[in-house]
Parts: structure tokens; C-alpha cells; sequence
């Protein structure tokens, strides 16, 4: 059995990584002074029991390295280079596709912070189980020190961490969605507050008698644990290779973890993306919106406009850490450095700016394989290829009973990428001048609608229900409540939560105009009654004239939207009667909506804020009236 001490040597051989060996007896140079850093390393290979330690430096080397290691493992498949340049294929074990929120748990000392949308564990007793799984996990493998910031190293609004894993995969991932390596690390003094979050696949190749077995090409464990300490600010996730669970300053810092801060603070840590938007006249606007998983936020963070002189650039597709600013606004960063992005659905058609993005350097997820070595998901193209081979290795053709790729396949991309990228290094942030909700929705939900003040917008966004996705455990289709799209992701109790945006209004002055919009609205036949995609701008230079007051608007009992002739709809054939059902508020079926709004916020107790009730009331007696 290896066990790591605190020794260090330098491998020039293996780009400028710093590594410590159980074997050298030498000590050499250190890649950091920070003792608390340093004592949590040695004390997690103590637990862990690598055969070596790697102090990542973000290099591209080093990145090289990694990706060609799994190559050699079977975890990597490299794509043609002539059509897919610097790009691979990953399959991951079927039992490891997706998030996992029956394992994902917050342990705070009381388990009414946690709230009852959380899975709530007793923090010691967590540790006590922790510590069991972890203890001899990293046996046979690498433990990969990982250094990384969310958001620009050293800006205002941007947090530094430390990830420790035993995944080559998680690695190259990290350096793609953050700043990973040695400028996050040097930025780590001994002051500075950092976030330290331990991962672990659960597959040692040595167990604790000595015995090896082989590599697997994607090692996980059937038992798997999401957990996150607000309190101590710590993350550690055990079993799983995939995605947030593995990737841990995305949803489990970025999010969990990060809303806890935001709330201790007095900033938002929100599952957003934010858009730069540019009016024929140049006037620049900046939005952020928060959509659950699946209801087509990459399209909307990657608008390309139909109408003629608007501009759309993407800030970011997925998250929004916005804080107050001297100068009275709401200011806001994409703290990540790439997209994570689910693939089906992704085509020339829906999403021309994604397509050119993945051109080049991407490491996709459980997509199809064609058979010259390039990639393929559903909604890729109209027509799928004769033959692929599936998600899992397997022939498939569009006769074959099962999807190509699996429906929440990924492409992992750095955001430098994107042909609409801006202001990613801005670190100061830029002003949100509205924030947008919506989810995908058949009925009752208008096309848009405003608030007509800060603590209604704030109901609309408690109010998100959408159709359940691939990337939650549940009944595809089924509705779910799904505030503010946060659900999966507060670190805390919902309640406070919304107490929490409620109480932005005492500390921005200049406050976002808030709206909720629905993509999805059908018809009695079950078309779709808007056509979306580009024409989504359409609904955007609706809103950005409502900022600017050269728009008007009628009452409904939901909020204020459009008047009849109030959205460009020039060049847009879109029959008057579907135009009058993507607004129309059926007060029956709205006060049902109520009623199940009511019954699920019952569940926050005294918790729940008296605005949030009594927008509520406000909202069935408008309907009854």
C-alpha cells in the first residue's frame, strides 16, 4: 500500500507540471508556499492513497498529455482530424449519463437551512461516510491537484478553488470550463479564501490487500455522493466520471456552493445566461435569463437575429454571478471559461453559431460515432446518417429501436470559441438591464409578459414550472416546479432564498426589468405557435423597447404584454389567431396553475416570504375578477 508524504520533485518530461512521489526520498522546489494548501493535499492522499500526486499547471502540454493517456485507456476515441480537428469521443459507463440528484446533498448543521427541495444529510455523519469511501479510492492511480477561478483570476466578482481528482477526464474538462493551473494557484495567498472540493471515481486499481485489476475505459462506482458543505464551503463527489458531478466548479461551486456565498454576501449566484444585445440605433443592452435544462438556452445565448440591424453576443450560456455595483446597477460575470452544452437538439438550423463552434478542439459525450471518424446526435441534421455507431459502442441505424446518442450527450468547448463571444475577461462585469424566466411550456404561460415591479418579477420567477428533461431523475414530460430554474442548485432553503432576491431591492438602485417568456406554447393541434430560434428576437426588441419606453403594452392578470400590434412581426408570417393564443390567459386553467403554485409553496412553511403569498393571492383574484 503507497502512501504519499510531502514530497516534491519536478518531471520536465511531462510539461511543467509539479509532482510529489511516494518513492523519492528527496524533497524538491514546491509550487506553493500556502501551508493550509498544502497541509489539505497531503491530508486527502492520505486518505486517498495515490501512487503519485500531479500539481496541474494548466498547460497545453499538459493537456495534451492527459488526452492522449486516455486515448491509450480507451476513454478518449480521437475524431478524424481532417474533419474534426483536435477533437474526441467519450463514452461513459450507462449508469453514469447524467446528474444524480437523489445523491446530491447539502449538509448544513441544521436541516432547515437545507430546506425540503434539498436532500439534507447530518454534517459529521456524512463525513463519517465520506471518509469510508474515500479512504484507499485513488489506490493505483494519479491524484491530480487542480487549481481554477470562476471568473477572470483576481477580478471583483470571480471566486478561486482547488479541485483534487483521480479522473484525466475531469482535468482536461476543468481546464477547458475555468481558469485552471498555475495563475489560479499563484493567486491563492495564505489569506485568500478558496473552496476545496475532493472527486473521486470509486474505482481504485489496487484494493487494500494488493491486488490490482484492470482499467476500465470509464471508471465509476455504482454508489455514488454529490455533497456540499455551505457552512465550510466544501464539495466532495465520489463514484460518478459525468458532468456536474465530476466537474465540481460548475453546478456544485458555481451554484450550490456559490448561492450560499451570494446570500452571506449580498450578490446572486443564478443558473443564467447573459446576452449583450445591440439595437439598430446602438444601443447596447445586457440581459440574463434563467431557463431550467433543455428549454433552449444555448439558442437563446447564441442568437443569431432575424430582424435586420440587431446584434446578439453571448457573455454566457449557463451561469450568472452578479453582484451590486458602486455606480448602483446589478453587474454580472459568466464565471466559467467553456460550455457544457447538451448536444441533441444542436444543428445547423437551431443553432448555426454552436455548429460553428464545435468545428474544432471539443471533447463530446456519449454522441454517435460516424463511420469517417466525425460525430452525429439527434437534430444534428434532418436525415441521420445509414450507420453510426451508438453512444455505447454499438451498430446503429435509423431503423434500431434506441437514440444514437444519448439525450443528454455533451460537447465540452471553450468559450474563446464561440464566433458571438464577449466580454468574457471583463472583470468588473457588465450591467443587467433585464432578466428573463421562462420554461418549456404547452399551455396558460404568454409568449412574453412583464412585471409590473420588482416583487412581482421575483413571484414570476418563483412561479417556473417546466416539462421534466433528460438531465433530471423523473417522468420525461412531466411538469415540475422549478424556481427561478434553481431548484437542483440552491445551496439552501428555497425560502430564504426568495427572501434573498426579494431583498436585492434595498441594494440595487438601478433594478433589472423582470419578464417571463415560453418558447413553447402549442396550439389544440399541438403545433408550435411561435416559430423560435432566430425569431426570438423578435420578443427581444419587444423588451428592449419596454426598456427604453417606446413600447406599449395592455394588462393581463399575468402581466403586462404586448399590444396587438406591439411585436415586429415584418417578414414573419404568423396567423392572427395563433398570435392571439400566444398570449391568450385562460382564467380556468390559471387558477388551477394557482391552486398546484399554492399547494408547492406550502412546502417552504414560515420560510416562504408573506410577497411571495400575497403575489399569489394578488394573482387569483385578478383571475376571478
Amino acid at each position: 500500500m503507497t502512501t504519499v508524504e510531502a514530497v516534491l520533485r519536478e518531471d520536465p518530461s511531462q510539461g511543467d507540471g509539479v509532482f510529489i512521489d511516494a518513492n523519492s526520498l528527496q524533497a524538491c522546489a514546491e509550487p506553493t508556499d500556502n501551508q493550509a494548501l498544502l497541509g489539505w493535499v497531503r491530508e486527502i492522499a492520505r486518505l486517498t492513497q495515490p501512487d503519485e500526486v500531479v500539481w496541474c499547471d494548466g498547460s497545453q502540454a499538459e493537456y495534451d498529455r492527459l488526452c492522449a493517456q486516455m486515448v491509450a485507456t480507451g476513454t478518449l476515441i480521437r475524431l478524424n482530424p481532417d474533419l474534426r480537428p483536435g477533437s474526441f469521443l467519450a463514452r461513459s459507463a450507462p449508469t453514469d449519463v447524467a446528474r444524480v440528484e437523489s445523491r446530491t446533498f447539502i449538509a448544513s448543521h441544521r436541516r432547515e437551512d437545507a430546506g425540503p427541495t434539498n436532500n439534507w444529510r447530518e454534517p459529521e455523519a456524512l463525513r463519517e461516510e465520506l471518509h469510508g469511501v474515500f479512504a484507499g479510492s485513488m489506490r493505483g492511480r494519479t491524484m491530480y491537484v487542480v487549481p481554477f477561478s470562476m471568473g477572470p483570476v483576481g477580478g471583483p466578482i470571480s471566486q478561486l478553488g482547488v479541485q483534487i481528482t483521480d479522473s484525466p477526464y475531469a482535468v482536461v474538462s476543468m481546464r477547458i470550463m475555468t481558469r485552471m493551473g498555475a495563475q489560479a494557484l499563484a493567486a491563492i495567498g495564505e489569506d485568500t479564501p478558496w473552496v476545496p472540493a475532493v472527486h473521486s471515481v470509486g474505482y481504485p486499481l489496487i484494493d487494500a490487500i494488493g491486488r490490482a485489476r484492470p482499467e476500465v475505459p470509464w471508471p465509476c462506482n455504482d454508489l455514488k455522493y454529490i455533497a456540499h458543505f455551505p457552512e465550510t464551503r466544501e464539495i466532495w463527489s465520489y463514484g460518478s466520471g459525468y458532468g456536474g458531478n465530476a466537474l465540481l466548479g460548475k453546478k456544485c461551486f458555481a451554484l450550490r456552493i456559490a448561492s450560499v456565498m451570494a446570500r452571506d454576501e449580498g450578490w446572486l449566484a443564478e443558473h443564467m445566461l447573459v446576452l449583450k444585445v445591440t439595437s439598430p440605433q446602438q444601443r447596447v443592452f445586457h440581459l440574463a435569463a434563467a431557463f431550467p435544462s433543455a428549454c433552449g438556452k444555448t439558442n437563446l445565448a447564441m442568437l443569431r437575429p432575424t430582424l435586420p440591424g440587431w446584434r446578439v453576443e453571448t457573455i454566457g450560456d449557463d451561469i450568472a454571478w452578479m453582484r451590486p455595483a458602486p455606480d448602483g446597477t446589478l453587474r454580472a460575470i459568466n464565471p466559467e471559461a467553456g460550455f457544457f452544452g447538451v448536444a441533441p437538439g444542436t444543428g445547423a438550423s437551431t443553432n448555426p453559431t454552436a455548429m460553428q463552434m464545435l468545428r474544432e478542439n471539443v471533447i463530446f459525450t456519449n454522441v454517435a460515432l460516424t463511420d469517417d471518424g466525425d460525430v452525429w446526435w439527434e437534430g444534428m441534421t434532418d436525415e441521420p446518417p445509414a450507420h453510426l455507431v451508438d453512444w455505447q459502442g454499438r451498430d446503429w441505424t435509423p431503423d434500431s429501436p434506441g437514440p444514437a446518442a444519448h439525450p443528454n450527450a455533451r460537447f465540452t468547448v471553450s468559450a474563446a470559441q464561440c464566433p458571438t463571444i464577449t466580454d468574457l475577461d471583463e472583470p468588473a462585469g457588465v450591467p443587467i438591464d433585464a432578466i428573463l424566466f421562462g420554461g418549456r411550456r404547452r399551455t396558460n404561460v404568454p409568449l412574453v409578459a412583464q412585471a409590473g415591479d420588482w416583487g412581482q418579477g421575483v413571484f414570476m420567477g418563483a412561479a417556473i414550472s417546466s416539462e421534466q428533461t433528460a438531465t433530471a431523475e423523473g417522468t420525461v414530460g412531466q411538469l415540475r416546479h422549478d424556481p427561478f430554474a434553481m431548484l437542483p442548485f440552491t445551496g439552501y432553503n428555497m425560502g430564504d432564498y426568495f427572501a434573498h432576491w426579494l431583498s436585492m431591492s434595498e441594494r440595487v438602485e438601478h433594478l433589472p426589468e423582470i419578464f417571463a417568456v415560453n418558447w413553447f406554447r402549442r396550439g389544440d393541434d399541438g403545433r408550435f405557435l411561435w416559430p423560435g430560434f432566430g425569431e426570438n428576437c423578435r420578443v427581444i426588441d419587444w423588451i428592449c423597447r419596454r426598456l427604453t419606453r417606446t413600447a406599449g403594452a395592455q394588462s393581463t392578470p399575468v402581466g403586462l404584454v404586448p399590444l396587438p400590434d406591439g411585436l415586429n412581426l415584418a417578414g414573419l408570417d404568423v396567423p392572427a389567431g395563433d398570435l392571439n393564443d400566444l398570449f391568450a390567459v385562460d382564467p380556468r386553467s390559471w387558477l388551477t396553475e394557482v391552486d398546484a403554485l399554492g399547494t408547492y409553496f406550502a412546502r417552504f412553511g414560515d420560510r416562504l416570504p408573506r410577497p411571495i403569498k400575497d403575489n399569489l393571492d394578488s394573482l387569483r383574484a385578478r383571475l376571478m375578477a
